[in-house]
């Protein structure tokens, strides 16, 4: 008796699958230098590495972030994780409970979409520095940059003199209708919801940002993307955000803060988020009640800095897209 075989298609068969790395050797041995340059320079200051997970049960609750949702498939768990955008919140819990500085190499995610500077997996640096002013931060993130980069000195300049500069008004001081009209002439919009932030970032994206130096940081920003930095008074008297973020040839390289250590402020920040979330139709996050407990137990006076791992890979290797450095995409 002859028993015939089902006609079971064999999938893939006779298609051509580009299975190889996208990043050449060379730049696989780039990258292990990098990391290797990256760890010497901080056992050198005694700042200890530390491993935080990739998953949790909260996230980042910024507007401009979102998280990518794992859920189990089995009856083990109910409750959705999230893979983290930052390990900022867990090595914040590590401080407040007597870590000293500490930093992080781990990848991150984000949801978004992937393009020539992003990867929805990517390479993160994250460090925290007790006793670190703002100013101090931005001297070691140039110290690494000129260690593993050799650029030169790094121009330091305020948000609202940038903007002063390049657009000829004070961010800090613009009123809501009076940007929204000069930002309406500047960029075409095609979103009826925008915030001040929103165009704020617009104009700095398209405008300014084609005119910046090689490298440059940008410090002091306006109390509404204080995210999760402290807040206090400039040399003028206005109250601003103290946080800056670094720039290198077009790519936005690091963001750092002097961190907010208040829990209730914390708190209601989270809420806020959330409540933005709501009105943009976006997903809400739960707040991190660990985290606020650890800052009301006693985050220590710092500040901390994130910075993208791949784009300065990219920098280091002369390459113009991110998938050059990453070895496998998620293409």
């Amino acid at each position: 008796m002859i028993v015939e075989k089902p006609n079971v298609e064999k999938p893939n068969v006779g298609k051509s699958i580009d299975w190889k790395p996208g990043a050449g050797l060379d730049r696989i041995k780039a990258r292990a230098q990098l990391l290797q340059s990256i760890r010497q320079f901080f056992s050198a200051r005694n700042v200890l590495e530390v491993e935080t997970p990739l998953l949790a049960a909260t996230t980042a609750t910024d507007v401009y972030i979102q998280s990518f949702v794992v859920t189990a498939a089995n009856q083990f768990s109910s409750a959705p994780a999230y893979l983290q955008t930052s390990p900022e919140f867990a090595m914040k819990r590590m401080l407040a409970a007597g870590s000293g500085p500490i930093y992080q190499l781990c990848k991150a995610f984000r949801a978004e979409e992937s393009g020539q500077m992003h990867n929805r997996e990517f390479t993160m640096l994250e460090w925290y520095r007790p006793g670190f002013s703002l100013a101090d931060l931005m001297d070691e993130v140039e110290q690494l940059l000129v260690t593993t980069l050799q650029c030169a000195a790094i121009e330091r300049i305020s948000y609202r003199e940038l903007f002063r500069r390049h657009l000829a008004f004070d961010p800090h001081q613009i009123t809501f209708d009076e940007l929204r009209a000069l930002a309406t002439n500047k960029i075409n919009f095609n979103s009826a919801e925008l915030s001040a932030t929103d165009y704020l970032q617009q104009l700095l994206a398209q405008c300014i940002e084609p005119q910046l130096p090689e490298y440059c940081f940008i410090y002091n920003y306006p109390l509404a993307q204080a995210a999760l930095a402290a807040t206090g008074l400039d040399g003028q008297g206005q109250r601003v955000a103290y946080r800056f973020e670094l720039f290198g040839k077009g790519m936005e390289l690091a963001n750092g803060y002097f961190e907010l250590t208040d829990a209730d402020e914390q708190g209601a920040r989270f809420a806020a988020d959330n409540s933005r979330r709501r009105q943009l139709q976006l997903p809400e996050y739960p707040s991190d009640e660990k985290l606020l407990a650890a800052l009301a137990s006693g985050l220590p006076a710092c500040a901390g800095v994130a910075l993208g791992v791949d784009r300065l890979l990219m920098l280091k290797v002369g390459a113009t897209d991110i998938s050059e450095v990453i070895s496998f995409t998620d293409a």
